[in-house]
Formats: structure tokens, sequence, C-alpha cells
């Protein structure tokens, strides 16, 4: 499983990046200060580092300067919005840096990104009885092939790495198809049928009122 360490002295914003994060099917860990971020790291292995720069301790800066032998990805969160802390925070050698406030949507593409530039993606997602082969993009139901679409395994996809998060249809539609999303479209709503029938998910893969779609697991 994918291990993230989040680090933010503001508990609201560190539970609510857990919160999701979990739901999504990551491993986390969250501390709320630069030297224990640091001591995280050095005492456990992760595949990427939320970091705030306004921390106690030791700042986001410095926290980055002594993890940076680690070679682990980092993406810097912040308030500060001005273009020299971002060109800071890059030439440091953070992978990312996102403005707050943030949507959560927008902070899960961003570490989905990060993990896949850095080769730390899963190759696989179980959820249930459905094996989602990401490389080979092949779909296994009960030990059963299912056959998909190259547009319904990009949505399964979708759903699958945001787990337990209400998706927009617009950013659905606009991910998969690439294409803007008009209000009268049934191509989303036709897709997303044909995976549950598909997968069983009549009960999992469940419409969120003014919003979009959940894969509740």
């Amino acid at each position: 499983m994918i291990k993230i360490l989040i680090v933010d002295d503001e508990k609201p914003i560190l539970d609510l990046i857990d919160m999701n994060l979990s739901a999504a099917g990551y491993s986390c860990v969250a501390v709320q200060d630069g030297i224990a971020a640091i001591d995280a790291v050095e005492k456990d292995t992760f595949d990427l580092v939320l970091l705030d720069i306004m921390l106690p301790g030791a700042d986001g800066y410095d926290v980055m300067e002594y993890i940076r032998p680690y070679k682990v990805p980092v993406i810097f969160i912040s308030a500060k919005h001005e273009v020299r802390d971002r060109v800071k925070g890059l030439k440091l050698g953070a992978d990312d840096y996102l403005v707050k406030p943030f949507d959560i949507t927008e902070l899960l593409a961003r570490v989905e990104a990060v993990l896949r530039r850095n080769h730390k993606t899963e190759r696989k997602l179980v959820i249930g009885d459905v094996e989602i082969d990401i490389e080979a993009r092949r779909v296994m139901r009960a030990g059963n092939p299912v056959a998909l679409t190259s547009k319904e395994f990009d949505l399964l996809l979708l759903f699958a790495e945001n787990r337990n998060v209400a998706l927009f249809r617009e950013n659905l539609y606009e991910k998969v198809w690439e294409d803007a999303y008009y209000a009268n479209s049934r191509t989303l709503d036709l897709h997303v049928q044909r995976l549950r029938k598909k997968l069983g998910w009549e009960h999992e893969l469940v419409a969120v009122y003014k919003v979009g779609y959940r894969l509740e697991i």
C-alpha cells in the first residue's frame, strides 16, 4: 500500500487531508511540526510527503533540505502563494506546490500525478472481488475476466483511485473523454450503468445529488 506522510500544524486541514487520502486507499501518517516530520522520515519509509511550510520546530523548507537525501517525493501545501515561494520550494527539490485553500479533488489528482511520475503507483488495485491490473488494463471479477471498453476502464480507474470520494460529473467527463461537459449529455450516466452491471456494483457505485458519483467501499 502507498504510504504518505502529511505534515501540517493546522489540525482541521491535517484531519481533512488524512481522512480523504485514507478513504482513497492510501496509508497515512499525520504530524504537526517539522521535527516530528524529520523523525518520521528517519524511522519509516514513505512514498510521498505532503509538507506545509509554516511549521513549528523546523519550517517546511528546512524539513525539505533535511529529508532530500532520502529521495522521497514532496508536495508543498502552503498558504504562501507568492511566485517566489513556489519557486523556492521547487528549487529545493519539491515535485509540486499546492496553494491553500485547495479543492480536495485537485489534491488527490496531484498526489496521483506525482506518484506516477516517481513510479510509485500500485500496479494492481483490489476492491472486493474486483482486481484491476493498471499496467495491463485488465479487470477480473471473482477470478473471471471482465470485458470493458477503453472509456469504461478509464472511468473505473478514476473511481478506484478515489474510492469513497464524491467526484463531480464535469470532472469525470473531462478527464475520461477529454472534452468539455455539457449538461444534457447522457454518456457518463450510461457508462456508469454499464460498470454497475458488469462489476456487480449496483449498490457500491452511487449517485451523489447535484455532484456526480462516488464509489463506496
